[in-house]
Parts: C-alpha cells; sequence; structure tokens
C-alpha cells in the first residue's frame, strides 16, 4: 500500500464518521449522544479490523507470507525442472534414506 492510498482510507474514514454523525442527529439524536455513538461505531469498527488483522496474522494468511512460499515453491519447481534425470535419481535415493532413518528412529 502506497502512503497516498493510506491517507485516503483515512480521509475517508474521517469524512464517514462525519457523515454518520450528521445522520444521527437528523434522526433525532442531540449531538452529545450523536457523538458518542459515532465514536462507538467507529471504535467497533477499528476493532473489528485489528482482529481480522490478528487472525491473518496468526494463521499466517499475510500476503507477504504468501508470496515468499509461491517463490520458494517456485524455485523449487525451476531446480528440479533444471536436473537431468540421474541426478533426480540420485535425489530420489537420498529421500527414500531419509525416510527410512526416520522410521527406524521412531521405533
Amino acid at each position: 500500500m502506497r502512503r497516498i492510498d493510506a491517507i485516503g482510507i483515512a480521509f475517508g474514514i474521517f469524512l464517514a464518521g462525519g457523515v454518520v454523525y450528521f445522520i444521527f442527529q437528523a434522526a433525532g439524536l442531540d449531538y452529545l449522544s450523536a457523538g458518542i455513538w459515532t465514536q462507538t461505531l467507529l471504535v467497533g469498527g477499528l476493532l473489528g479490523w485489528l482482529l481480522t488483522y490478528l487472525f491473518r496474522v496468526f494463521t499466517q494468511k499475510m500476503t507477504y507470507n504468501q508470496q515468499l512460499q509461491d517463490y520458494e515453491e517456485a524455485v523449487l519447481q525451476k531446480r528440479l525442472e533444471e536436473m537431468t534425470p540421474e541426478e533426480l535419481a540420485k535425489l530420489q535415493a537420498e529421500v527414500e534414506e531419509e525416510k527410512q532413518k526416520q522410521t527406524k528412529n521412531k521405533s
């Protein structure tokens, strides 16, 4: 996200708060109650966004994590495609050997 995008979002939220305030006043609330309810909605929205953000952090569904995982998979795939059949057979033998060692250690 660019800096101008963040400024635009902040300005949009500021304007939305003003619109909600005037809607509450038009609905019959006095200026104090309209302000309290507007702040309640804005803080509730902020907390809701924060909870979704924390959920994405703890489940590692962030954009950066996904891009890193996609990059690592692409690099490994490219390396596998560049290997000769002999190198692939050697790698497969090493993997099988490791699997056998792990099953022996578990027993």
